[in-house]
């Protein structure tokens, strides 16, 4: 297991259970400052879609059927599944202030807002249009999405993780710690302490015992 992903394990944030999902990662500022401590915000009705059915995931070419940017094509950058949020790069665009203060009217950026999964298709790339779509297995058991128009298979893309990393095509390098040294036992547990350790791998002796002490 690599550091980035202990340390993601570490870093996990204990919900509340009223806990109203955003576009903010949760326990960071900007989600703090929408979700702050003691409060409780009114739930929002999600409709339930389990795991096996869900089929849209980042790095897919996706087309938008609503909205102002309706037609349009993009690829999706993020996914919260527990909104049924996608968020497509470029589309559905909005403007918004940041480092805004009493003196400064600050900068206006732009900034995607999320769509819901029914509010766009995944693009068949055969014709390059949006399509329906299917899971199926294949001859080798794996399980792929499949256009139920041309009956393409249509691939999970490999998108990269937030360090740059793409696991599935990741190789090993020259100061990669390898999966065989990782797994190497090289601690021995004993009742010695460290001083003890180093002064028998260094061959010192020690003659001085300490006096017994008595409590009264």
């Amino acid at each position: 297991m690599r550091l980035s992903a202990l340390l993601a394990l570490a870093s996990k944030v204990t919900l509340p259970p009223h806990y109203r999902y955003g576009m903010s990662r949760p326990g960071s500022l900007a989600d703090k400052r929408k979700n702050p401590p003691g409060t409780r915000r009114r739930p929002v009705a999600v409709e339930p879609i389990s795991d096996e059915d869900w089929h849209l995931f980042c790095g897919d070419r996706v087309e938008v059927l609503e909205g102002k940017d309706a037609g349009k094509q993009g690829k999706v950058v993020q996914v919260i599944r527990q909104r049924n949020w996608v968020v497509v790069e470029g589309l559905n665009t909005h403007f918004r202030y940041i480092r805004q203060t009493k003196d400064d009217r600050g900068a206006m950026v732009p900034s995607e807002a999320p769509l819901l999964h029914n509010q766009v298709k995944l693009v068949d790339p055969v014709d390059r249009k949006s399509t329906e779509v299917e899971w199926r297995f294949t001859e080798a058991g794996e399980r792929v999405r499949v256009s139920t128009r041309s009956g393409r298979i249509i691939p999970k893309p490999e998108f990269p993780r937030a360090d740059g990393i793409i696991p599935e095509t990741w190789i090993d390098g020259p100061k990669d710690t390898s999966v065989e040294d990782a797994l190497k036992r090289t601690y021995v547990p004993r009742l010695k302490t460290l001083e003890e350790e180093v002064m028998e791998a260094m061959g010192i002796q020690e003659p001085r015992r300490h006096r017994k002490v008595y409590w009264y």
